[in-house]
């Protein structure tokens, strides 16, 4: 469990080093989800695309990244819409310990 000041004004950690499994169901629950394994591929996915691009994704890179590591029926914005509502990409980077992706509000 990681204090207040280990996140800035909109919930994002800010340090990468603080993630770990347990800060991302503290954030999760923050934000009225439960983890599933689908949401934890799409995490784990999200933190290969930071390691790989050295940039949280926005919507279509995400939708685009997520067709061609998993498969086109995961690689949809409906299928990550259900898992991480209102902006998969935001909600998805700030779960996953990521920076807001740029063009996000």
């Amino acid at each position: 469990m990681l204090c207040t000041n280990a996140f800035d004004q909109e919930g994002f950690l800010r340090k990468l080093s603080d993630w770990e499994p347990q800060v991302a169901e503290q954030i999760a629950r923050a934000e009225g989800l439960e983890l599933t394994c689908a949401h934890w591929e799409i995490l784990h996915l999200l933190r290969d695309y930071y390691r790989e691009y050295d940039a949280s994704p926005a919507m279509r890179p995400l939708v685009k990244y997520c067709a061609l590591q998993l498969g086109a029926d995961k690689g949809r914005s409906i299928y990550l819409m259900s898992l991480f509502p209102g902006s998969p990409a935001k909600l998805g980077s700030k779960i996953a310990g990521l920076p807001k992706p740029d063009n996000c509000l």
